[in-house]
C-alpha cells in the first residue's frame, strides 16, 4: 500500500467515526485499555528490542522506555479519557435556528520521536473526539509503536471499525514528507518532539500545523523563597524526567540568595545533575558541589539550551524585573516557575511572563494533560493562536454552523 493510499484510506475510515455514539467510543476506548494490559508482554518485548538497538548511551533512552508502571498508567489515563464528556456536538449558539457546533478536525497527522506512549495517547484522544489519527514515530521507537498498533487494530476489527482509522506510517523520512504535503488527506498535523523535529515541520509542511513541545523552562528562586521549598521544586523539576519537555533547564538565583545556593542544588549532586553557572554562581558553588559537575559559563547563549539531559543552567540576577527581562529572552513560551513568598512578586510573575504554564511554588513537572485533569494530551503547544497549554480533546476539535429556516430569503 503506497502512502497516498494509506493517507486516502484514512480519509474514508474518518467519515465513518461519526456514526458512532460516545458510548460506542468509550466501550472501545476500555477495550483497549483492557488490551494493553492483556499484551503487556508483548509490547514490552518490543520495546526492549528498541531499547536494545537503541543502546544506554541513547540520550532518549528513559524517555523510550516502557515499563509495567508506565503501561499500567497509560491504560489508565485512556480509561480516563472514556469517562470525560464528549467534546462533539455541543451547541454553542442559542439552539434556535443558528447553532454553532463542535465537530472534529478529520484526520490528524501525528509525527513524535522517541515516545512510545505517543501512540496510545494520540489514539485516545483522536477517537474519543472522532477523529482518524495518521502516526508518524522515530526509528527507535518503530518496533515498540507496531506492537502497539497491532493491539488497537485487533480491538477495532472486534468492534467492526476500520482499522484505518489509526495508521502508522514507516519511520523514513520520506513518510514524513508525504505527511507534511498530503493536503486534502491531512486536516492538522501536530509534531511533538524536539526544536529540530518542530522547526522542520512548521516550515516544510502544506497542511496545517500546530506547534508543541520545545521548552526552554526556568525556575527563578526569589529573594523570598522560601529554601525548603524551592529544593523540593527545583529537584523536582529537573529530575523527574529529565528528558521531557517540562523539565527545569535554567535556575534563576537572586544575587542575595546566593549564600543559598548549595544548599538549594544539594538534592541534585548524587544525581549526577551537571551545572552551567555564570561567574557569580560558580563562586558560590565552587568547594560546594562536585567539581566534576560544575562548569563556568563564558557564552551566555547557553541560556538558549534545552537540556534534555542531567544538565542545567544556574544563572543569577539581582532582582524580579531581570529574572523576566532573562525569561523573555531566552523562554519559548512552555513552562516558568518562580518560588517566593511574597504575593506580590507572585501576582507579577503571574501577569508578565508570557508563557503557556506559569507556577507558583510549584514545580514545572506538572505540566502535563493528566494532571491538568484532561485524561491524556496530545501535545504542549507553545503557540498563542487556537490552542495553548496541554493539548486534549477540545483542542483537537473545530466547529460548524448549522443554520435552519423557513423560505426566509435575504434582502
Amino acid at each position: 500500500m503506497s502512502l497516498q493510499d494509506t493517507f486516502k484510506a484514512v480519509k474514508e475510515a474518518s467519515k465513518t467515526l461519526v456514526l458512532l455514539s460516545d458510548a460506542q467510543r468509550n466501550e472501545i476506548l476500555n477495550a483497549v485499555a483492557d488490551a494493553i494490559d492483556q499484551h503487556q508482554d508483548e509490547i514490552l518485548k518490543a520495546n526492549a528490542d528498541d531499547l536494545e538497538k537503541a543502546g544506554k548511551d541513547y540520550a532518549f533512552y528513559d524517555r523510550l522506555l516502557l515499563t509495567p508502571q508506565r503501561l499500567k498508567d497509560i491504560a489508565n489515563d485512556m480509561r480516563h479519557v472514556a469517562t470525560l464528556p464528549s467534546p462533539l456536538g455541543r451547541v454553542l449558539g442559542n439552539g434556535l435556528h443558528l447553532k454553532r457546533v463542535s465537530v472534529p478536525f478529520g484526520v490528524i497527522g501525528m509525527i513524535f520521536e522517541a515516545r512510545p506512549n505517543v501512540t496510545f495517547d494520540v489514539f485516545s484522544l483522536c477517537f474519543k473526539s472522532g477523529n482518524a489519527a495518521v502516526l508518524k514515530g522515530g526509528k527507535e521507537a518503530d518496533g515498540t509503536n507496531r506492537a502497539e498498533v497491532a493491539v488497537i487494530h485487533a480491538v477495532l476489527k472486534k468492534y467492526g471499525v476500520d482499522t484505518h482509522v489509526v495508521e502508522l506510517l514507516p519511520a523514513t523520512h520520506e513518510a514524513t514528507g508525504a505527511m507534511l504535503t498530503a493536503v486534502g488527506y491531512i486536516d492538522l498535523c501536530i509534531p511533538r518532539g524536539s526544536k529540530r523535529l518542530i522547526s522542520f515541520v512548521r516550515d516544510t509542511a502544506k497542511v496545517p500545523v500546530i506547534e508543541t513541545g520545545a521548552g526552554v523552562v526556568h525556575c527563578y528562586f526569589d529573594e523570598t523563597g522560601d529554601l525548603e521549598k524551592g529544593k523540593r521544586i527545583v529537584d523536582n523539576a529537573k529530575t523527574r524526567r529529565c528528558t521531557v519537555c517540562n523539565t527545569l533547564d535554567t535556575l534563576l538565583i537572586n544575587s542575595h540568595r546566593l549564600q543559598d545556593l548549595p544548599a538549594l542544588v544539594a538534592p541534585m549532586a548524587p544525581k549526577g545533575v551537571k551545572l552551567h553557572a555564570d561567574s557569580r554562581a560558580y563562586e558560590a558553588l565552587e568547594g560546594n558541589y562536585p567539581d566534576d559537575l560544575l562548569v563556568q559559563v563564558s557564552d551566555p547563549d547557553v541560556w538558549y539550551t534545552e537540556w534534555l539531559s542531567m544538565q542545567m543552567g544556574v544563572c543569577t540576577v539581582d532582582n524580579l524585573d531581570e529574572a523576566l527581562q532573562h525569561i523573555a529572552t531566552y523562554g519559548s513560551g512552555h513552562s516558568e516557575s518562580i518560588v517566593t513568598e511574597d504575593k506580590v512578586h507572585a501576582q507579577r510573575f503571574e501577569q508578565m511572563v508570557d508563557a503557556a504554564c506559569v507556577y507558583v511554588n510549584a514545580p514545572t513537572s506538572f505540566t502535563d494533560g493528566a494532571q491538568f485533569g484532561l485524561g491524556a494530551e496530545i501535545g504542549i503547544s507553545t503557540q498563542k493562536l487556537g490552542a495553548r497549554g496541554p493539548m486534549a480533546l477540545e483542542e483537537i476539535t473545530t466547529y460548524k454552523w448549522l443554520i435552519e429556516g423557513n423560505g426566509q430569503i435575504r434582502i
